[in-house]
């Protein structure tokens, strides 16, 4: 059985936060952060909007761009690392907002790279036949567990949510072949601090391991796929960096305008950076029927995955 995508869903906040803005509250300059990440704003949750608001406005638009029902979604699969709260799962939650009370739900902890990790967990349980519909998200309100008065990372992160759901295609399409990948000893890289509960970045650190994994797992999943690298249409990266993102295209040898690009205007998303953009390249027509597309991204555990995906239905 083939498995791929069915419908994709995204939402970003209202509220924009400029590198102009973040210049009035720290010691930082608008061509300092554009020039090595690449961002110039970022979209950032109001207080009373929560990681699974967001995940269920994501998760409707999926549904619908699935042509089904929620009743019809067999599991819902969360890929989180700032839930509400620590139970009920957002999972949870947005089955009950969804009305999608045929589907059992978890959530998924593998930060950046957690909605690679919930494609591929989505993939094994549709080709045994367990369950036909899948809901992926990807989600994070990461403005709650940033320290704005740390210059080295409050530049960095937005919020966000994207979805996607997943079931059978036609023969030859859907996810081709998958890598997924951790180290733990490199989780103290990349972390949540457990006396403060802000987000720590070795950014050194996690800049040298991330354009190392990204090309080599982009590349490892194309020849298990049986291609090449100039066979490939359109490579999503994660939105860390543009940087890390540069280092990926090159080794493919992709056209600029082949890779998707949503860190200029929403940061980095984590979880929902690559469902995101994604859902964005789709709805703009840069993914096409047939396209050969890659996904890859890396994360906090440390964690990383790619996908070989021949795109459509």
């Amino acid at each position: 059985m083939d498995v791929g995508v069915l419908g994709l869903g995204h939402y970003v906040p209202e509220k924009v936060v400029t590198n102009h803005d973040l210049e009035k509250i720290v010691d930082t300059n608008d061509e300092w952060i554009r020039t090595r990440t690449g961002i110039e704003e970022r979209r950032i949750a109001e207080e009373d909007m929560d990681t699974s608001d967001m995940a269920f406005l994501a998760a409707e638009k999926a549904i619908n761009n699935a042509n089904l029902k929620p009743n019809d979604i067999d599991l819902i699969l969360v890929a989180t690392v700032t839930p509400d709260t620590p139970f009920p799962s957002v999972s949870c939650m947005i089955q009950e907002r969804l009305g999608a009370m045929n589907a059992a739900a978890m959530d998924i902890s593998a930060a950046c790279s957690g909605f690679m990790y919930g494609m591929v967990t989505a993939k094994q349980f549709i080709e045994n036949n367990t369950y036909k519909h899948v809901l992926v998200v990807g989600v994070e309100k990461l403005s709650k567990i940033t320290d704005w008065s740390d210059r080295s990372t409050c530049v960095l992160f937005g919020d966000g949510a994207g979805a996607a759901v997943m079931g059978q295609v036609s023969d030859g399409k859907g996810i081709l072949s998958f890598e997924l990948g951790a180290n733990g000893a490199g989780g103290k890289e990349l972390k949540q601090e457990k006396d403060t509960g802000y987000l720590y970045m070795n950014g050194r650190e996690v800049f040298k391991f991330a354009v190392r994994q990204m090309p080599e797992s982009s590349v490892n999943v194309i020849k298990a796929a049986g291609y090449k690298e100039d066979d490939v249409d359109y490579l999503v990266p994660h939105q860390a960096n543009i940087r890390i993102m540069e280092a990926a295209r090159q080794r493919l040898g992709i056209a600029e305008d082949k890779m998707a690009q949503t860190v200029k205007k929403y940061g980095n998303n984590s979880a929902a950076s690559i469902p995101i953009a994604l859902s964005e390249s789709v709805a703009d027509g840069k993914i096409n029927d047939n396209d050969l597309i890659v996904l890859v991204g890396f994360g906090g555990g440390l964690t990383w995955g790619a996908l070989a995906i021949k795109w459509g239905r």
